[in-house]
């Protein structure tokens, strides 16, 4: 019902919001649940269609979106401070996600909910920055994968549970599963505002890192659907799908490119008008929403899909070879990451983590046989 409903605001159908009360109930549960409301809220005020939704429905967007609102204007004032110091530093660094994206490509600063602060660096002022951003109290080093592209320091806030975190990224991908040069990202970024070393992704290299993030989190929610969508329907034909397709195939993030466009397009049909995909072959046909919004849901689709994305995302042998790899033997971080445990790692905990994934493919298949036999009963 909610990705109806989402297509509905995008193509405009007011017809399509006519839903009755107890359907606005639910909507506003898978809402929540995906963390979308300053979005939903912001496109239904601005296609002047709120006023379609039951009172209670726009309320509760509005408390959501004027809580967001707060935040993110802290955490614009945090980023600018970060950009500031760096400028007068003279150190390069370009703004990822964050406030300034909800800005540009979303029309305000509290249109996308955000939580953290993503910088793209470059690698030899990796030490500096860590310093810099150490000086304006983010003290406390965040755990990260080894063999990532990014570290994380953070600070408490005053009144709040969650501390603030500032991601420092040297890369957005990692170098063992393609050939991308970010390089190429920094040599077409742009100045931004009144910085003088502060630059700003092209239009068409945030879309890239933006569909690379989605398949990051295999799309795991619809915050990256409407990412997708909202840049497609505001820069539609000056996307240039052309290139990307062309950089996609050198860089060997073709088959990322493809199964995150097909998804997301599959669910949005509509974004053929605006722009259409630059391939016919489709990816992720496993692909589940009810695998996304409820965390238990399985079935055999789900673990195709997980397996399809695991090992075919990648162009090349050596890529996939590489996957495989890592998935039958995962670093100490990665099994920590799939237990969600903070114990000490060990042969248990590796053994519990195969048991948990035997166990996991088991279930589904049960499941399988089951609605078999109950459309056989029928």
């Amino acid at each position: 019902m909610l990705i109806n409903f989402l297509q509905s605001l995008y193509s405009h159908n007011n017809s399509s919001l006519l839903y009755e009360m107890e359907d606005y109930e639910q909507l506003l549960e898978d809402i929540e649940y995906f963390s979308i409301s300053p979005q939903v809220y912001f496109h239904l005020k601005q296609q002047n269609l709120l006023e379609l939704t039951p009172l209670f429905f726009q309320n509760r967007l509005k408390n959501t979106f004027n809580q967001g609102l707060i935040q993110n204007l802290f955490i614009k004032n945090q980023t600018e401070k970060i950009l500031s110091t760096l400028d007068e530093l003279a150190i390069p660094a370009i703004p990822l996600k964050g406030v300034l994206f909800a800005e540009k490509y979303f029309g305000h600063v509290a249109a996308r909910s955000t939580s953290d602060i993503d910088l793209l660096i470059k690698p030899d002022n990796l030490e500096n920055v860590i310093e810099c951003v150490k000086r304006l109290g983010y003290t406390m080093e965040e755990e990260s994968a080894p063999d990532h592209f990014h570290c994380s320091f953070s600070k408490e806030l005053p009144g709040s549970p969650v501390p603030l975190i500032v991601e420092i990224h040297w890369d957005i991908l990692k170098k063992n599963t393609c050939e991308f040069f970010i390089e190429e990202f920094w040599s077409q970024a742009s100045p931004l505002k009144q910085y003088k070393h502060i630059r700003e992704l092209s239009d068409d290299h945030t879309f890239y890192m933006i569909f690379l993030h989605a398949w990051r989190h295999n799309l795991d929610s619809l915050k990256h659907f409407l990412d997708i969508v909202q840049i497609i329907n505001v820069l539609g034909k000056r996307l240039d799908y052309g290139t990307l397709y062309k950089d996609a195939t050198r860089h060997k993030t073709l088959n990322r490119m493809k199964r995150t466009l097909s998804i997301v397009y599959r669910s949005f049909p509509q974004l053929e008008e605006i722009q259409a995909l630059p391939f016919h072959d489709q990816k992720g046909l496993w692909w589940q929403y009810e695998a996304i919004r409820d965390s238990s849901f399985r079935n055999v689709k789900v673990f195709l899909d997980y397996f399809d994305y695991l090992f075919f995302s990648f162009d090349t042998v050596k890529h996939r070879f590489r996957a495989v790899t890592e998935w039958i033997l995962p670093s100490v971080y990665d099994v920590s990451i799939e237990l969600k445990t903070n114990e000490r790692i060990g042969l248990r905990e590796y053994i519990e983590l195969y048991k948990q994934r035997c166990l996991g493919i088991i279930k589904s298949l049960l499941v399988h046989k089951k609605k078999e036999a109950v459309s056989k009963d029928r």
